[in-house]
């Protein structure tokens, strides 16, 4: 964060002083969870459904934050506002104003946006300094925190971007005006919390809406409903995807032994080779976007294309692949999940597992609303169709899947209904034979990534979820 004193920060974000320390200045970072303070912090103090972060304040400022924003006193050095949330997004919007040389890239899609997120930070850092964001940090919380971290140095700003409904995305592009808006696909994520794909596409164009005359707006030419939001934009229109007509494509497709995909990367400028290190033929598309997004910051087609082919994946619990000492493959792909989503996995790992057995352990697909039973017994069909060894299904949120599965009369494989995850870890581990892929992916909700934990530690772990700053608020958003 770029140094401010207790009364800018006031400034910006409309709130008043309190307490001594005025002219103390905040170096950064700005943090939620008192646990993460240190010299030189600010400490934003968010009520959540569990906590309120103003009961962490004076352990936040004994670790050395300069001071607080709050919506109360604290006994100590503050910044007092009316909605601490609102103010934090004020306060990154006023920081990022006097950060003239940042460019703005922003993604957001129903399926991918962190992978890719990941994928055009690691290309672009290349050409300068780059700030992204760790995990799905796309809400009105985690995406504040994002740029609050950017300094006179940072040329590029990777931001992800969510949502829930109209306006979402349009609140965060006034916090974080891109200049480079990619938009991955339209699927069915959400769709119970949004009405339907058109309303998810509706929301989504909002950041095609939000660009700059002189931004761009990178589209999947794949995706007729992102396609179409070029009508929306007012700044250039830039495409990627498998199109023949695509501005930014692959051409030469395969899959190598693990599943990672190897093609050549057409741009106008020339073309590339590109040997991902990602696993499965999805990734393609998000390196594609990538490949687009570093265009516009100036990066050549031989740049990109070696950048990408050395990009890691970088947020946990997405398509990790690990091999146990006995040779059985753990795919932990236990983020999240929508049809899209899930079906992208199934298909990498029956590709990975060709000649070996492969097993699924699924866990349900939330907020699908009235096609939720329909979409989960998809799902449990084409495992089926796939080949796989068998299915472990996790929870009566998606039993569906388990009817799907035994539609397929020629599946020989076996289907497995389980309560929870420690059932399930009991199952598959009653089954497993050495050289087996195992892929484990659900809904949060649903908490599989504690399963492919356990398979992978030789126990079962419990049924803890995922830390909360001070149990008060939750960065990481799970949006569409």
């Amino acid at each position: 964060m770029i140094p401010l004193p207790l009364a800018a920060v006031a400034e910006l974000t409309g709130g008043a002083v309190h307490g001594d320390g005025a002219d103390a200045v905040v170096r950064g970072p700005v943090v939620i969870d008192s646990r993460a303070a240190e010299p030189g912090a600010l400490f934003a103090a968010l009520r959540g459904e569990r906590a309120d972060g103003h009961d962490f304040a004076a352990a936040a400022l004994a670790a050395g934050a300069v001071g607080v924003l709050a919506e109360r006193p604290v006994g100590g050095p503050a910044v007092v506002v009316d909605d601490v949330r609102a103010a934090l997004g004020r306060l990154a919007a006023g920081v990022l104003a006097r950060l003239p040389d940042t460019t703005v890239i922003a993604v957001t899609g129903s399926a991918g946006k962190t992978s890719t997120k990941d994928l055009i930070a690691q290309v672009v850092e290349g050409a300068g300094p780059t700030v992204w964001p760790p995990g799905s940090y796309n809400n009105e919380i985690g995406l504040p925190l994002t740029v609050l971290r950017a300094e006179e140095r940072t040329r590029h700003l990777v931001l992800e971007m969510g949502s829930r409904g109209a306006g979402h995305i349009t609140y965060l592009t006034g916090i974080a005006r891109p200049r480079v808006g990619v938009v991955l696909n339209v699927g069915t994520a959400h769709v119970g919390e949004f009405g339907g794909r058109d309303k998810i596409a509706e929301a989504k164009g909002e950041l095609v809406e939000a660009l700059p005359a002189d931004g761009a707006a990178v589209l999947n030419a794949d995706d007729p409903l992102v396609r179409a939001m070029a009508d929306r934009a007012g700044a250039r229109v830039v495409t990627f995807g498998r199109s023949a007509d695509a501005d930014v494509r692959a051409v030469d497709e395969r899959l190598d032994d693990a599943g990672r995909p190897r093609f050549t990367l057409v741009t106008p400028e020339g073309s590339a080779p590109v040997e991902l290190r990602l696993h499965g033929a999805h990734a393609v598309l998000n390196a594609l976007a990538a490949a687009a997004a570093a265009r516009e910051v100036g990066m050549g087609v031989a740049d990109a294309a070696a950048a990408l082919s050395r990009a890691v994946p970088a947020s946990r619990w997405r398509m990790e692949v690990t091999e146990r000492p006995d040779g059985v493959t753990v795919v932990n792909d236990a983020y999240n999940a929508n049809p899209e989503s899930m079906r992208a996995a199934v298909d990498a790992v029956a590709h990975m597992a060709r000649g070996r057995r492969a097993w699924a352990v699924l866990g349900e697909m939330a907020e699908l609303g009235a096609s939720s039973a329909a979409e989960h017994a998809k799902i449990g069909q084409h495992v089926a169709e796939r080949g796989f060894a068998g299915l472990v299904v996790v929870g009566r949120n998606a039993a569906a899947m388990a009817e799907g599965a035994e539609r397929v009369g020629s599946w020989t494989g076996e289907c497995v209904q389980v309560d929870d995850v420690g059932a399930a870890v009991t199952a598959l581990r009653e089954r497993l034979r050495p050289r087996d892929v195992v892929l484990v992916k659900g809904s949060r909700v649903a908490g599989l990534e504690r399963a492919a934990e356990a398979l992978l530690a030789g126990e079962h772990r419990g049924e803890g979820g995922r830390p909360h700053a001070d149990g008060s608020a939750e960065p990481e958003g799970d949006r569409t």
